[in-house]
């Protein structure tokens, strides 16, 4: 079955044809280290992440390039403001960013170009871009004829007469035409800058993105080009113009766009106070949970992050886990036992799969992609509630495990081990039985140690026993 991609160049839902069968090129862009990154920056990284692990899936080798913006006014501008050199802002946040991929459990690109290594490229696309005609300098700096360039605005939907009302026109304004935009900036004193035939300047946001992806991905014509719904006007719009200018040929075949993320229902703002950070996320939630609750909106769509949506993906995400916890049990339980294979239920995993797939090829359809994977989560707890199907269950688990990886999700049971106060090592042997409450177990613990340091072993036996009832093992280590 093909894939199907809401193009947003052409305003309708295409099949998804590479260049090359089996290989696509894909480009998305990344973020501008001038501050941590926030839970919008999250959803975009991880939702090209899960698209990337699909087509893989699927059968494709995937090239991706994800550039970072390094020189940038947002980034002087902060150096400025915290009274530092640029080097140390730009340092910083590279530095947070990858912190911050880490955490969330994300792959890294195949390439990650920062924009200050590749400035000698963006000088000699300027240049070549000059000779033909659809650029000019002015006094250092190079701006971008948009009226030379007949396509401008088939991206975005937009006449040129549309987007003059909106264009802000400056007194001292250079360019030629307010709709022209900067390739090439002079620098004004103490910013970075970079040699170039127009002087000492630095490179323009826009010119980064269309330069690096044909670099890296070593082509003229992207296969997929991807980014926040917020950058169709003006950056991409801008890369089309830049690079279709240069070879005369088509810049990304395919355009994807995701929805933007509010925050309570309000824009996410510092001045509002609702700027979320990920390390912010990632204190209370685990990276599966944030990734759940991001896969349970299409990515197209605008989704607003609040903490009841959290909480939601949280306890949908335990019963994962508890399942996978309980079938690990059963599955120990049945060690030694002849193994057999239910035909029914091999039959009805192997459906949700094509049912997977089926959701998945329509757009990259997650919400769907989540709700398949909770239909075999109810049909692994069916299994092991049956005596009989117990062996069914891992094949069960072992395929929502793998799906999980599709997107992007790490399933596994829960780490019910782990070390207290150095006295005790509690380790979660059953949960057959049912959910056990993490808070009363550590009142019970507390008591227990108060107990025992008492020397009131009569009670401190009588915690162990109800402990143990309900699944929990304490294996004293040294004597109270």
């Amino acid at each position: 079955m093909p894939i199907f991609i809401q193009n947003s160049l052409s305003k309708k839902k295409e099949e998804f044809v590479p260049a090359a069968a089996a290989e696509v090129k894909m480009y998305t862009c990344g973020v501008t280290v001038y501050d941590d990154c926030h839970v919008g920056h999250a959803r975009s990284l991880f939702i090209f992440d899960c698209v990337r692990k699909y087509l893989e899936h699927r059968g494709y080798s995937v090239k991706l390039v994800r550039n970072i913006t390094d020189v940038d006014d947002k980034i002087i501008n902060r150096a400025r403001q915290d009274g530092v050199v640029f080097e140390e802002i730009r340092n910083r946040y590279i530095e947070n960013y990858y912190r911050d991929l880490k955490g969330l459990e994300i792959d890294k690109a195949d390439f990650e170009p920062l924009a200050t290594e590749n400035v000698p490229y963006m000088i000699d696309h300027i240049r070549q871009l000059i000779e033909k005609g659809s650029a000019y300098e002015v006094d250092g700096d190079v701006y971008f004829s948009v009226r030379t360039f007949a396509g401008y605005g088939r991206l975005s939907g937009q006449s040129l007469d549309d987007m003059l009302t909106a264009v802000r026109i400056e007194k001292d304004e250079k360019k030629r035409d307010p709709l022209d935009f900067a390739l090439w900036k002079k620098s004004k004193e103490g910013e970075p800058s970079w040699k170039s035939p127009w002087g000492l300047g630095r490179p323009g946001w826009h010119i980064e993105c269309s330069t690096m992806s044909m670099r890296y991905l070593r082509t003229q014509t992207l296969d997929i080009h991807a980014g926040g719904r917020d950058l169709i006007f003006p950056h991409h719009e801008n890369e089309i113009a830049q690079a279709e200018a240069l070879t005369g040929h088509l810049f990304a075949k395919y355009w994807i766009h995701h929805g933007l993320l509010t925050i309570e229902g309000r824009k996410m703002s510092k001045s509002l106070g609702n700027f979320v950070t990920i390390q912010d996320v990632l204190k209370k939630y685990s990276p599966n949970i944030l990734k759940m609750f991001f896969l349970t909106a299409h990515y197209g769509s605008p989704m607003d992050f609040a903490i009841s949506g959290l909480e939601s993906s949280k306890k949908a995400y335990e019963k994962i886990e508890e399942f996978l916890d309980r079938c690990s049990i059963a599955r120990k339980k049945n060690e030694g036992k002849a193994a057999r294979s239910d035909p029914g239920t091999t039959k009805e995993v192997d459906q949700k799969c094509q049912e997977f797939e089926h959701v998945m090829d329509d757009d990259f359809n997650t919400a769907q992609g989540l709700a398949t994977l909770f239909d075999l989560l109810n049909l692994g707890n069916r299994c092991l509630a049956s005596a009989s199907l117990a062996v069914e269950a891992k094949y069960v688990a072992d395929t929502l495990t793998r799906l999980g990886k599709v997107l992007g999700l790490n399933l596994k049971a829960a780490d019910k081990t782990r070390e207290t106060s150095g006295a005790q090592r509690i380790k979660i042997v059953d949960s057959v039985t049912g959910t056990i409450d993490a808070v009363e177990i550590e009142k019970l613990l507390a008591e227990r140690r108060d107990a025992r340091k008492n020397k009131d072993f009569k009670r401190a036996d009588e915690i162990r026993d109800r402990l143990k009832n309900i699944g929990v093992v304490v294996e004293d280590m040294e004597k109270a």
